[in-house]
């Protein structure tokens, strides 16, 4: 996988301008604080793409050329310019500078730090899949496992954890995080999900299979003296039952629809507000 890195980009494309969303008024492909930059011939991020994306790339390529250190822009999103968001969006222009740069990855790496977890307790097909897609996504992953054969074909740069007890693992995931469990053996499946439907600050707790299996695990909680009310937080199927293709694919596009669904209702349905990137 490349390096898609803030630091890397900076590395081979300077100088550059910082393209920030100062303020938005009505409808915009993007929220205020969202950030790109732009250098001569590279590209690092988006603020919504469109026309608007266009005209502020232009218009850095433009600052950079001249030598200019600092503009602002007041595009309306209109017919005018071919976008139809019909609000428009202040943005500011600023050549990167050590203190910006330095800012900049103080803020990335804040916002790292408050990614939700997923813990992924699996590595077969399905486990791979999910892995691979939800990599894609603002999240923090990590792949348990009890196979180290498993673990080899894994996609580069997630964390894994290669280990007898997956189960134990569950207490490390922090809270609002996700289970989703994948293993390739029933009994392992419940053990785990036993752990983590005994914590109530997990965002998401999902298991991969059928009615049957929801209705022996059921059983097997209730031989197990837990109180019924813990299975109502198990998501199982995972996926859910709308879409009946099961190829690991399309199981990891839908189990990442339903995370980020789960980690909505935790922030209480709103996404979580972007900081400027310096004062």
């Amino acid at each position: 996988m490349p390096d898609t890195s803030l630091s890397t980009f900076l590395a081979r494309s300077t100088p550059a301008i910082l393209v920030e969303i100062e303020a938005v008024k009505g409808s915009s492909p993007r929220e205020a604080g969202t950030f790109m930059l732009v250098s001569q011939d590279d590209l690092w991020e988006t603020i919504g793409g469109g026309q608007f994306e266009y005209m502020a790339i232009d218009h850095a390529r433009a600052m950079l050329r001249a030598g200019a250190a600092e503009d602002r822009m007041d595009i309306p999103l209109g017919p005018e310019i071919g976008q139809c968001c019909g609000g428009r969006t202040l943005i500011r222009f600023r050549l990167i500078t050590v203190e910006i740069a330095a800012t900049l990855e103080a803020r990335l790496k804040g916002e790292a730090e408050q990614q939700p977890a997923v813990f992924i307790f699996g590595a077969g097909h399905v486990g791979k899949a999910l892995a691979q897609s939800l990599s894609l996504l603002p999240l923090t992953l990590t792949v348990v496992e009890t196979r180290e054969s498993e673990l080899r074909d894994l996609t580069a740069g997630i964390a894994s954890v290669l280990t007898p007890m997956p189960e134990a693992l569950v207490a490390k995931i922090p809270a609002n995080g996700a289970a989703i469990i994948v293993t390739h053996d029933h009994a392992l499946d419940f053990l785990i999900a036993k752990e983590a439907l005994a914590r109530n600050d997990l965002a998401y707790v999902g298991m991969i299979g059928s009615k049957t299996k929801r209705a022996t695990f059921a059983h097997w909680l209730a031989d197990q003296a837990e109180p019924p009310s813990r299975l109502a937080k198990l998501i199982l199927p995972i996926g859910g039952t709308g879409v009946r293709d099961k190829r690991p694919a399309v199981i990891a596009a839908l189990v990442a629809a339903e995370l980020l669904q789960a980690f909505s209702a935790t922030e209480t349905g709103n996404p979580r507000k972007h900081q400027p990137a310096h004062p």
